[in-house]
């Protein structure tokens, strides 16, 4: 014989009545797979902390059946890859648990992953970490999936690379200044060139971060490799694993042939988002942790549709 246990949650409600906007579970402990590279039946399980809600649009209802949204994640989260129709199907199933409760949902997934990456000249290889997040909503039957990622590239600051380049020029004219009539000893140019005398500044760069959200179409896969792969394009110069000398020279040429302040690895952002249908909108903040100042510089883009992302500055973290 079944024991009855009482349900507070369906018993009559008579404390202040009103809808709620979101009621559910955050921090939840979830193990999810994701797609590793390019190949859809690639999967890598990773930790996640979830996030679940449902809309409690029943004024005269206690509350919602958390325990169902759990189960639900527990049974459609873990088992397949992660993708922009999965996300829809988890939401479609929060809503008909709750069929006489709710009309919205809400699911975000909380991860780092990892992209295992090659180095810029050497036959070496290595781990790089990439902060994301997966979430997905229905609203007024609409559905939408979004990804956060975080990029860490380096950027060189222009001002500094041409003030340093100043410095270097009057240092060349002292040094040679003497033979500018005589014709110039070309081994000597070189030789000078070589010493701490000859490069006697250097512009300033620093560790930068975009941290990007893009809305993302109806699929049955989610490449991450593919949107690490079109940000770390836009700026030229990511940041490395492994790096052995002839990596560091080749990051430090490609610094020098990218120079950028804040405003233009958002605009090189811009322009490559910009360019990509699979993406229907984006907000864009990219950081420059100064090396000069004390302070971040720091630009804002979304890509300006109506009822897209808004732009107001203290929107600052999509992570």
């Amino acid at each position: 014989m079944t024991k009855h246990m009482p349900d507070i949650a369906c018993q009559p409600h008579q404390a202040p009545q009103g809808k709620l906007n979101w009621v559910g579970m955050s921090g939840i402990e979830l193990p999810i797979l994701v797609q590793q590279g390019l190949e859809p039946r690639n999967s890598v399980r990773l930790s996640s902390k979830a996030q679940a809600y449902v809309s409690l649009d029943d004024p005269m209802s206690k509350g919602i059946h958390m325990s169902r949204l759990y189960l639900i994640l527990d049974q459609m989260g873990t088992q397949e890859n992660l993708t922009p129709n999965r996300v829809k199907i988890i939401l479609e199933k929060f809503i008909e648990s709750h069929h006489d409760l709710s009309n919205q949902a809400f699911v975000e997934f909380k991860f780092d992953y990892y992209e295992r990456r090659q180095s810029l000249k050497s036959d070496n290889s290595g781990w790089k970490h990439y902060p994301t997040t997966i979430r997905g909503e229905i609203r007024q039957g609409k559905f939408e999936c979004e990804v956060s990622i975080e990029i860490p590239y380096s950027s060189t600051c222009p001002c500094s690379a041409a003030l340093s380049r100043q410095l270097i020029q009057e240092a060349f004219t002292k040094q040679f200044n003497a033979q500018a009539n005589k014709g110039l000893d070309y081994q000597a140019v070189v030789d000078w060139l070589g010493t701490p005398e000859g490069i006697n500044a250097t512009p300033h760069s620093q560790r930068s971060y975009a941290q990007v959200k893009v809305k993302v179409i109806e699929s049955d896969k989610l490449e991450i490799s593919t949107l690490i792969n079109q940000l770390e394009d836009a700026v030229q110069t990511p940041v490395q694993a492994v790096v052995k000398r002839e990596d560091e020279q080749e990051f430090a040429r490609l610094n020098a042939s990218n120079l950028m302040f804040c405003e233009d690895a958002s605009r090189r952002i811009q322009n490559k988002l910009n360019a990509l249908p699979e993406y229907s909108d984006y907000w864009v903040r990219v950081n420059h942790l100064e090396s000069l100042h004390p302070h971040d510089a720091v630009a804002i883009v979304t890509k300006g549709i109506e009822n897209g992302y808004i732009d107001e500055p203290n929107l600052m973290d999509p992570m």
